[in-house]
């Protein structure tokens, strides 16, 4: 029978991990890509075939370690896909993510700021306040379990307690088991949505049958002892309804240093660092250099995470998003807050002429955080169009955010101010970023 892999031998890595933190061996003309495997090491790695275009590997044994290795503090850590750095030092976690930034922004967009921003880092434990974990039923490991899916894998790793979510959540994994298990479709729940909001807990069971009445009994009598909110999901997103209480009260998240109040729905996207999306709020407001003659448009704005704050000192702020439901959880939202000068739009921000749907002016400052496809389409065609003295970019991709720096600088006049790592995701290779254009025409 042919082997899979050869026989394990003694490498040592390159100086730089992969852009989703894996180390790099260079063996017989080949690159190899290992997890575990930190910069600068002496390992016993056995290496495999190549698979969708990479050759891998598996650590065996590190001979001489990294000063950056740690030992990861999670009992699940190399199995469970959620994290993929812990055992890397914290302080070289955000370096390795200010230098995938700086490769990007140098390899893709041909351009470097003026000046390299400090990180902005807080929590690196149980700072996660979304998450989806996944459901499964599996015998062979027992019955019910629940988790993040395995690393390269489409397994569910069984949590009893993960260190990045909320400490809330954490502690109620093993209480989730018990009610799956016990559940009459304890085969027919592939997933929880998790939301912690400063009030409370919200979590959203998708279903793909019906629960028995005593199913539902079970699970109210487990939301009211563990104080949370309990949603049933049984189709799209729509589908989505309170189950205990019947009439819950608003989730919402408070931005302490504009004495905001933001109410969501349990589906809704979130920064889901509370902390560090404060930092990067207040750090954005910094740069757009604002006065109450500014009036700035913020693309891809959500719930209104950056419009409310941008309004609450005094500019003028139009806020436009994709999705007509979070477009109305905005307005809902500046009125709870007593903004009138925060207004929103709905538009899509992906088609090839959205720059119509647009205002043509009267706004002088822009700014952007879009999905992790980037704002190409805005960039490319709407900047020349409303000529912004300023941008604001917030990045969760340094690749189309080199991508698109690369437009604004070369193509349309703009100068990079500014540009910094943003650690959202502790002990993951997940690089958010912000980068400060300057008009200069």
């Amino acid at each position: 029978m042919a082997r899979k892999h050869n026989d394990p031998v003694q490498a040592r890595s390159e100086s730089n991990l992969s852009h989703d933190g894996r180390g790099v061996i260079k063996l017989n003309d080949r690159v190899y890509f290992v997890d575990g495997v930190l910069a600068d090491e002496d390992v016993i790695f056995t290496p495999f075939h190549k698979k969708r275009g990479q050759f891998t590997g598996r650590l065996e044994e590190v001979i001489n370690p990294s000063p950056d290795r740690v030992e990861p503090p999670c009992e699940y850590f190399g199995v469970c896909g959620g994290c993929s750095l812990q055992h890397l030092a914290p302080e070289a976690q955000i370096h390795f993510k200010a230098q995938t930034l700086k490769e990007n922004l140098a390899r893709i967009g041909k351009v470097k700021p003026h000046t390299w921003l400090e990180p902005l880092q807080d929590e690196l434990w149980h700072y996660r306040r979304k998450a989806r974990p996944g459901v499964k039923f599996v015998p062979k490991k027992g019955g019910v379990i629940i988790g993040f899916r395995e690393k390269a894998s489409s397994y569910i790793t069984s949590l009893k307690s993960c260190l990045t979510l909320d400490k809330y959540i954490s502690d109620l994994l093993p209480a989730l088991h018990e009610l799956f298990a016990a559940s009459s479709i304890y085969n027919q729940v592939p997933q929880i949505e998790v939301a912690a909001a400063d009030n409370t807990v919200a979590l959203v069971v998708r279903h793909l049958a019906p629960f028995s009445a005593e199913d539902l009994d079970t699970m109210a009598a487990f939301a009211q002892k563990h104080k949370v909110q309990l949603f049933l999901q049984p189709g799209g997103l729509k589908t989505i309804h309170p189950h205990y209480p019947a009439e819950p009260e608003p989730l919402y998240y408070e931005i302490a240093d504009y004495q905001l109040k933001l109410e969501f729905l349990p589906s809704d996207f979130l920064q889901v660092n509370a902390k560090v999306n404060e930092k990067m709020i207040a750090q954005a407001i910094e740069f757009l250099e604002l006065s109450k003659e500014d009036a700035v448009l913020d693309l891809f704005c959500g719930l209104g995470n950056f419009t409310l704050p941008l309004a609450a000192t005094g500019a003028s702020v139009l806020g436009v998003e994709g999705e007509q439901s979070l477009v109305d959880r905005a307005n809902h939202n500046a009125m709870l807050n007593n903004l009138p000068q925060a207004r929103f739009d709905c538009a899509n921000l992906h088609l090839k002429d959205a720059e119509k749907a647009l205002p043509a002016e009267g706004f002088n400052k822009l700014l952007i955080d879009p999905p992790r496809s980037g704002a190409e389409l805005i960039v490319d065609a709407y900047v020349p169009i409303l000529k912004p003295e300023l941008i604001v970019y917030v990045s969760c991709n340094p690749a189309t955010l080199a991508r698109d720096a690369a437009t604004l600088v070369s193509k349309h006049g703009y100068v990079l101010e500014k540009a910094g790592a943003i650690d959202m995701f502790p002990h993951t290779a997940h690089v958010e970023s912000i980068a400060v254009f300057r008009k200069t025409w």
